[in-house]
């Protein structure tokens, strides 16, 4: 628990799907039965009680994210009731981010207009791929013109921030068809994108054991695809804000990129530091101070742990000195940020040459290949070492058992 009074960031996962996507990594559960997410609320709301008296008093609330799962699995009378009881529970400052993840098969009209009308401000509609060969092999088939009436109609009911996920690696997929859905949602013009890089781990995620492997492109493939579609993006007028995140110049990822206030957590780039993220729902990750907590993974253990009124944390860990250290780094260098090795060394009570030398050695790589440059003071990701950042921050990852900067398409 955390007595300060530091801001808070909420996250609640609703792991509700009525139809199964076979790239999904998510921890979701597939139904038809909408009686359960009601059932799911009532857990959720004891959960949040459980809770609340353990973050101290007259802490302001900046940011709520809903995701899944679809969120909009909920019926617009049980958004209500969530959205109710959060509100009872938290004090939200009059700038709080409100935010939802969208499955565009899942709503209508009415049930965007209902959500404005509780306040959610933001929303990131779930793309992946335009082309329908490729929905068609990831089991999710959404046409053009349904993501295309969805989005605008969350402008005309009032949504201030737009953000489409794209994946790239997908079964069936090229440089000419990922160029075509390029083509689509460049015209849509959502605030930002999201370009992921599709991890196939069938021997992790059962449902991706559904994907025919031979359709899946080679890495020389999608390390073209993803050249390619960052370029695209680039000449369409966005940003690049770091690892696979986009967005118009007039967003404030892009304006905080400029002046070096932006920040990532675990729900990706953000303008809000130095908040505590609480996260409700099964499976859910949070991190209060340096204590970082996961939710029971299993919808029963969930249950049971709150029918015991026992919190349903099933793991933590608590950051040490040094992983504090290495996070302050990381967090640089995917902030597109310099990393000042003086006043690193002066915060934290080292020598930063000495304590990061066999990091600083195995840059050296990097450094060769002209993507970051490293002098007495400063340790700086180039343009191009930018779109490599992720293989660049795993050197400082302590807890990496293997670490490897072999090749440009295994770092993406």
């Amino acid at each position: 628990s955390s007595k300060q009074q530091m801001p808070l960031s909420l996250y609640f996962h609703l792991p509700f799907c009525t139809s199964l996507c076979y790239f999904c990594a998510c921890n979701k559960i597939i139904t038809q039965d909408k009686s359960r997410s009601a059932e799911y609320l009532q857990y959720l709301f004891k959960e949040m009680a459980m809770v609340v008296p353990h973050l101290g008093d007259d802490r302001k609330t900046g940011q709520l994210h809903l995701g899944g799962g679809s969120p909009t699995f909920l019926s617009n009378d049980q958004m209500s009731l969530l959205m109710q009881e959060v509100r009872k529970h938290f004090d939200f400052t009059d700038d709080a981010e409100i935010s939802v993840e969208i499955d565009p098969r899942t709503i209508d009209d009415q049930m965007l207009a209902h959500l404005a009308s509780l306040g959610f401000n933001r929303t990131s509609f779930g793309v992946q791929d335009f082309d329908v060969a490729v929905q068609e092999a990831i089991h999710r088939i959404q046409p053009y013109d349904m993501v295309a009436k969805a989005i605008e109609t969350s402008r005309a009911v009032g949504f201030e921030s737009i953000n489409t996920d794209l994946i790239y690696g997908l079964p069936k997929q090229s440089v000419q068809s990922f160029s075509a859905t390029l083509d689509q949602l460049i015209a849509l013009r959502p605030d930002r994108i999201a370009l992921y890089n599709y991890a196939h781990l069938p021997q992790r995620f059962k449902a991706q054991r559904l994907i025919n492997e031979q359709d899946l492109p080679d890495a020389e493939t999608r390390l073209q695809i993803f050249l390619m579609a960052t370029q695209r993006l680039l000449d369409a007028g966005y940003d690049y804000i770091g690892l696979d995140h986009f967005a118009l110049p007039e967003d404030e990822l892009s304006r905080a990129r400029l002046d070096q206030s932006l920040h990532r957590n675990f729900q990706g780039y953000t303008t809000r530091a130095d908040s505590d993220l609480v996260a409700f729902g099964v499976s859910a990750i949070g991190k209060v101070q340096g204590t970082h907590v996961q939710n029971d993974r299993a919808l029963k253990a969930y249950y049971a742990c709150l029918d015991e009124d026992r919190l349903p944390v099933s793991r933590g860990i608590q950051m040490t000195a040094d992983d504090e250290l290495r996070a302050e780094v990381i967090m640089q260098l995917m902030c597109s940020m310099p990393v000042d090795k003086a006043l690193v060394s002066q915060r934290h009570g080292i020598d930063f040459d000495a304590y990061f030398g066999d990091e600083l050695q195995r840059l050296s790589l990097f450094e060769d290949a002209g993507l970051i440059t490293v002098d007495e003071r400063m340790l700086r990701v180039t343009d191009t070492g930018r779109l490599f950042v992720r293989g660049i921050s795993m050197v400082f990852d302590a807890h990496l058992h293997k670490r490897t900067t072999a090749t440009y398409s295994r770092l993406i």
